[in-house]
């Protein structure tokens, strides 16, 4: 897909999908968004959260960035971009939810199972996937005893439930949970399949969404 295809793609969103939501994309640059949920997604372009969900605009606050991660809280006055945007949604916009969804064949995830043995060349991918090596060593250590374990799925898995876990060193999101005013949630989608799992809040074993 090049340039020419993107400028067709909006004028055909100009003539059809904007005109039958003109009135809902007015309100929403009058009276501002209000999401009741915050999305953390990977930035891969094969899992886009609003098309999963077919959430319309206004409707999920998203941060998307490598491998779907939540770094743990570290107020440094440095630059944290992710941080930033959670704090964003929870403290200024209120939402009531907050998912993690990881996915299938994730790049990233390929990529920390690769710095185990040779040495990366990369200025910021390393150093960022290095939020999850915690993860990474805890799904080495049971593949070691388990040789039908799937890694790669097991770490995708493992980095979502890490994320989550992550959330709750925020002490406005723990605060927020405690209270039942904000709910986390773990989600996997199955990109050939389209098939979306559910992580279980009592077992953190994820499970496939049936629909008819």
């Amino acid at each position: 897909m090049g340039i020419k295809s993107l400028l067709d793609g909006y004028s055909r969103f100009k003539k059809n999908e904007y005109q039958h939501q003109r009135e809902l994309y007015l309100q929403l640059e009058k009276e501002g968004q209000k999401p009741r949920v915050l999305f953390i997604a990977c930035c891969d372009s094969r899992c886009d959260p609003s098309i999963i969900t077919d959430a319309r605009p206004g409707e999920l606050f998203m941060v998307r960035n490598v491998a779907n991660l939540v770094p743990k809280y570290s107020p440094d006055g440095k630059q944290h971009g992710t941080s930033a945007a959670i704090e964003f949604a929870v403290r200024h916009l209120e939402v009531e939810h907050i998912i993690v969804m990881g996915h299938a064949q994730c790049g990233g995830v390929k990529l920390l199972l690769e710095t185990v043995e040779t040495e990366s060349q990369d200025d910021f991918l390393t150093s960022w996937m290095e939020t999850a090596t915690e993860a990474r060593d805890h799904i080495l250590s049971i593949g070691n005893r388990d040789e039908k374990v799937d890694t790669q799925l097991a770490l995708e898995y493992e980095i979502v439930r890490l994320s989550l876990r992550n959330l709750m060193t925020f002490d406005w999101i723990r605060e927020r949970v405690v209270d039942n005013t904000l709910q986390l949630h773990g989600w996997y989608f199955g990109v050939a399949k389209g098939e979306l799992h559910r992580m279980d809040p009592v077992t953190s074993e994820f499970k496939l969404i049936e629909y008819e």
